[in-house]
């Protein structure tokens, strides 16, 4: 903070140095060092956070990178941001997208706190959304490598503000520059609709707007590393789950040409059906899936407005109007409305579509032909993904997996404390026709390592098998973790998504903290974690994730690592 001093003074100080330059003494004074949080970039200042007494980082919060994509601009491709002038204060997250409540989501204040439980299956979040966040550690380096996180929730939520993500940690442990980034989600993000589609823009037409969005974001950061001490030049993009599945996307899309140089997609893929064996779950569907939504929702709006009975009336309607007056229409229609309609409908489901100038029809034959971005890849999975896709059960003929719903499971695990033995069982949460979980064939942990083997194997072969006969800089994690207190450690385990915070290095309050984080647990947590954000930062670094204190020598794919920890220790293995 500087002082202000009164008049009287500065004017007999600026008498002083008159006449002591007037003898030849004295100097101007030095200019004072300019703050370390106070940033230029292509659009104007940003005065972030100096936290380098607490956590070791600098952050920026909120930044802009895009217009808000409302009104005219929805369902158009992001337009940069207009200029600011002055200092803008960048301390505070920007709103999370407009989505429609999930236990993964922000509730009503765009943070973890108990609204999560009761704003489910609401709209929550705002469209005015497209803001990113940066962190680096509190240092004078520069040319750092930059990590890019895109987060996951099906395509259809997520938010940067979600304390998991705080990237103050990993840009500490990675010596890197971290950077988190807002992204549309939904119907607003992937929209396949002819009559929003203009033939002036093959790539907004495309309807992938998420993806035109981590690209805006990609934009900014190839302007604007340099401006936090990165090198614009080494930009890792990492996502998980939908996040993964963009990330795939991208290294496909020729949108992604030079934006990125490395990739880290975890718990994702890229295949349609076609590409997998029979029986699997495909990660990516065709344009077809999202036309028919597209269709059904805009029929469903109609009918809710009055102007047709029925769906064939809606139909008749909408035959009867340019394209112009339906794009006007939609756009015209409250965010919140159009959620509402797409859950009630049943018209949920969102993720890239594969229009063919975005992304290619098929993906991996594009990517088998060598034709996408060719960058080291450094992918992973947690060991019992299916532990977090309970209702996916029902594809093998069984009951949903858990027997409550997510507000009280919510609930329950946000009063649940790990360090006090109580009397929940696994039989409170899973369904009984699972439990005891550990029971051949029929029992939880075989029925979701069944799912796993359906859902997010074939995928993640596919993908990796098609870059393997292309490239040799694959690498593959699995990650074992599952010291949480019971019944917890069978409930979950290792979970999808269970690595992040240890990716992130955060295990402060969150939606599954308390279930996972105990005293107990805790050496071996924070041991296991600073392993793997240093081998992050290795692989950001240099494209290689091995490093002097990994523990093993990791090989290529089909070679993989293993991360685990015992209560006290990291164990880290690797297997060829």
């Amino acid at each position: 903070m500087i002082k202000r001093t009164p008049m009287w003074v500065g004017w007999g100080a600026g008498v002083a140095c008159v006449l002591l330059a007037a003898c030849g003494g004295g100097s101007d004074p030095a200019p004072a060092a300019p703050l370390p949080e106070v940033r230029q970039t292509t659009y104007g200042t940003v005065k972030g956070s100096n936290d380098a007494s607490t956590s070791g980082t600098y952050a920026w919060k909120g930044i802009p990178y895009a217009q808000a994509p409302v009104g005219p601009l929805r369902w158009k491709a992001p337009v940069a941001p207009a200029a600011w002038t002055g200092t803008r204060q960048t301390t505070t997250f920007g709103h999370a997208c407009l989505q429609n409540g999930r236990i993964y989501g922000p509730g009503t204040n765009n943070t973890y706190d108990a609204t999560i439980a009761t704003t489910l299956n609401t709209p929550v979040g705002n469209e005015d959304c497209l803001t990113l966040n940066v962190w680096r550690p509190a240092s004078d380096t520069t040319a750092l490598p930059v990590i890019v996180f895109v987060y996951g929730g099906s395509n259809i939520s997520g938010y940067t503000a979600d304390p998991v993500y705080n990237g103050a940690a990993l840009a500490r442990s990675a010596n890197a520059v971290v950077v988190t980034l807002n992204y549309r989600v939904g119907v607003l993000g992937f929209m396949n609709l002819p009559q929003l589609k203009t033939g002036a823009n093959s790539a907004e037409d495309s309807g992938n707007f998420a993806l035109l969005d981590i690209v805006q974001g990609l934009k900014f950061v190839q302007q604007n590393a340099s401006a936090f001490g990165g090198n614009a030049g080494n930009v890792t993009l990492m996502g998980q789950s939908a996040g993964a599945i963009n990330v795939w996307a991208l290294m496909a899309s020729p949108l992604g040409a030079g934006l990125f140089h490395k990739t880290v997609p975890l718990s994702g893929g890229i295949s349609l059906a076609s590409n997998l064996p029979p029986g699997s779950i495909p990660t990516l569907n065709p344009a077809s899936t999202y036309l028919a939504q597209g269709n059904g929702l805009l029929a469903r709006l109609v009918i809710a407005d009055g102007l047709a009975a029925d769906l064939v009336a809606a139909q008749a309607w909408i035959a009867t109007q340019s394209s112009t007056q339906i794009a006007d229409y939609l756009r015209g229609k409250a965010g919140g409305t159009i959620l509402t309609t797409v859950l009630v409908n049943g018209l949920t489901g969102s993720g890239p579509i594969p229009d063919g100038s975005v992304l290619p029809t098929d993906p991996i034959a594009t990517m088998a032909a060598g034709l996408y971005n060719k960058v080291p890849v450094l992918a992973g999975n947690t060991g019992e993904e299916g532990k977090l896709f309970a209702p996916f059960l029902t594809l093998f003929g069984g009951p949903p997996g858990f027997k409550i719903g997510d507000a009280a499971r919510f609930n329950l695990m946000a009063a649940y404390n790990p360090d006090a033995p109580g009397l929940l069982t696994e039989g409170d949460i899973i369904d009984a026709a699972y439990v005891p979980s550990n029971t051949p064939v029929t029992g939880w942990s075989a029925r979701t390592a069944q799912l796993a083997a359906a859902f997010m194997a074939p995928s993640r072969d596919n993908v990796l098998n098609t870059l393997k006969a292309q490239q040799p800089e694959v690498w593959y994690y699995q990650f074992d973790w599952a010291q949480q207190p019971a019944p917890w450690n069978t409930v979950y385990g290792a979970a999808h998504a269970f690595d992040l915070p240890f990716l992130f290095g955060n295990f402060g309050p969150s939606v599954f903290s308390n279930a996972n984080n105990s005293s107990a647990n805790q050496p071996g947590r924070l041991a296991l974690s600073a392993r793997m954000m240093v081998t992050l930062g290795s692989f950001a670094r240099t494209g290689n994730p091995n490093h002097a204190t990994l523990g093993a020598t990791w090989q290529p794919w089909p070679g993989q690592l293993r991360f685990n920890a015992s209560l006290t220790d990291a164990q880290v293995s690797a297997v060829p």
